[in-house]
């Protein structure tokens, strides 16, 4: 997929964004149970905000690439997981897109004045019950390749797939694996064998189909 062709597409994004697949979201295996996330936590009390970052950027053949990161393992919910550089708000962010570019810098060294960096578009936000974070998904576009280096203590590695392996009818495996005690299957993205999953899936797949809409 072209990188200014998904640049066109983010600045006319469809209302209501398209939702991602439903394959891709959890169920216990051999229980009537679902445990997809929510668009908030219960009624009376806030999640705490997180904002995430989709950096999309072109490559030497103007092909779209976009930033993920394999977390370093470590105690945590979300150890050794894949995900976008991101985290929890802090006070002195001006807003939710100033989070996701404070993590991005703190993460993966992002100097997003440098790259071009420039946000376009946001995605649905979502509640993850098992950290109670309440995701912002913030997506941003890079005028090129930056230059990207992994923060030891958060990230093991950087993962730089083509944005077309999320668009609707991209493979997508099917996993069974015991998780905190749960059987769950889910279906999932094998990205340069790292299995992408949970709310990361989630992202890319509403970030795929919007921008193939």
């Amino acid at each position: 997929m072209r990188f200014d062709l998904v640049v066109e597409r983010l600045a006319n994004l469809p209302h209501p964004l398209p939702a991602p697949a439903s394959v891709l979201m959890p169920v216990v295996v051999g229980a009537d149970v679902d445990l997809r996330t929510r668009d908030g936590p219960p009624p009376g009390r806030a999640g705490r905000p997180a904002g995430v970052l989709a950096l999309i950027y072109p490559d030497d053949e103007g092909i779209a690439h976009v930033v993920l990161t394999e977390r370093a393992a470590r105690d945590g919910h979300h150890s050794g997981e894949v995900s976008f550089p991101g985290g929890a708000a802090e006070p002195e962010d001006v807003d939710i897109a100033a989070t996701a570019l404070r993590e991005a810098a703190e993460e993966v060294a992002l100097d997003a004045t440098a790259a071009g960096v420039q946000v376009v578009a946001r995605l649905e936000r979502f509640w993850i019950p098992v950290s109670d974070f309440e995701v912002h998904p913030v997506v941003a576009v890079a005028a090129r390749r930056p230059e990207l280096v992994a923060s030891p203590a958060e990230v093991a590695r950087i993962v730089e797939p083509r944005l077309d392996r999320f668009v609707p009818g991209a493979p997508i495996v099917i996993v069974e694996r015991t998780i905190r005690d749960w059987p769950l299957r889910f279906g999932a993205y094998d990205i340069d064998g790292l299995t992408v999953w949970g709310a990361t899936a989630r992202i890319l797949s509403q970030l795929g189909a919007a921008v193939s809409a």
